[in-house]
């Protein structure tokens, strides 16, 4: 099976620029209420992009055995989660600036759904990694403007949170892909890229001087799960490995993904709350 990728570093530079001016006194102060709803917007992009790669990790992972009937449920909530989320940012599809963005985030998502339905299969599975990545680059960019339209900068931190989680899931589709078959260079090129990635996004989120205690704290879980991760990431290349990497991966990446999705909500709370304070 062939491997599908897209241009990463490209998808994820925007996430880097916004570095000259600590993210709460870029622009205009937003109020506290304009704030939670930037932010919920914001999150609600960014996860439609992060269950694009989920979604195509659990269809390999129910399709390889691995925690099958546990797969099939979280692909059965993720697809409800993510049909809510799109039905918050409906309002984005009658923007100009962003209804484009929005109609193809959607036609994307619509194709990824329907292909999540069809039996697991080599053909099936590679569709299925397309798609994600289609609407991984359409929801990348509906979140991108959607923070750009927005008069304050709402989402540096909640945007790269909600980034590296989607890089995690990423990693695990990859690997899951390397596992059914697929050890071509291109494939193991792509797991590596996405791992440095990841590694250099957590480095910075820790080291942004806007962290709260609270989000300090959730930073550290995230930064313990990678560390179970990639240990699980690198038993791919271990001559000595004890079979049990493949279903070390489908586990640990569910654990980061609600780590992290913890540190985006912790970020959204610390900037609806600065916001509210500069009122």
């Amino acid at each position: 099976m062939s491997a599908c990728r897209f241009p990463v570093r490209a998808l994820f530079l925007s996430a880097f620029l916004a570095l000259a001016l600590p993210v709460w006194a870029q622009g205009t102060p937003a109020k506290a209420g304009d704030a939670s709803a930037i932010a919920r917007d914001i999150a609600d992009a960014g996860d439609v992009r992060l269950q694009a790669q989920r979604l195509a990790k659990l269809y390999l992972q129910a399709g390889q055995g691995l925690n099958a009937p546990a797969a099939a449920r979280q692909i059965e909530q993720a697809v409800a989660q993510t049909e809510g989320e799109l039905k918050r940012l409906e309002r984005f599809a009658r923007k100009p600036g962003t209804q484009r963005s929005y109609a193809r985030t959607v036609a994307a998502w619509q194709e990824l759904r329907a292909a999540l339905q069809k039996p697991y299969g080599p053909a099936a599975a590679e569709r299925v990694g397309q798609l994600a990545e289609e609407l991984t680059i359409h929801a990348g960019k509906l979140a991108m403007q959607i923070e750009s339209e927005a008069e304050t900068p709402a989402g540096r931190l909640l945007d790269l949170s909600s980034r590296l989680n989607m890089l995690a899931q990423r990693l695990a589709r990859l690997y899951l892909q390397a596992q059914a078959g697929d050890r071509s260079q291109g494939l193991l090129v792509d797991m590596e890229q996405t791992r440095k990635e990841f590694a250099a996004g957590l480095q910075e989120l820790a080291a942004a001087p806007e962290n709260t205690a609270a989000g300090r704290d959730a930073l550290g879980l995230a930064k313990n799960q990678w560390i179970f991760f990639d240990s699980a990431i690198q038993q791919l290349h271990s001559k000595g490995a004890d079979g049990k990497g493949p279903q070390n991966v489908a586990t640990t990446s569910e654990r980061i993904q609600e780590v992290l999705a913890a540190v985006t909500a912790q970020y959204a709370q610390d900037f609806a709350g600065a916001a509210g304070k500069t009122r």
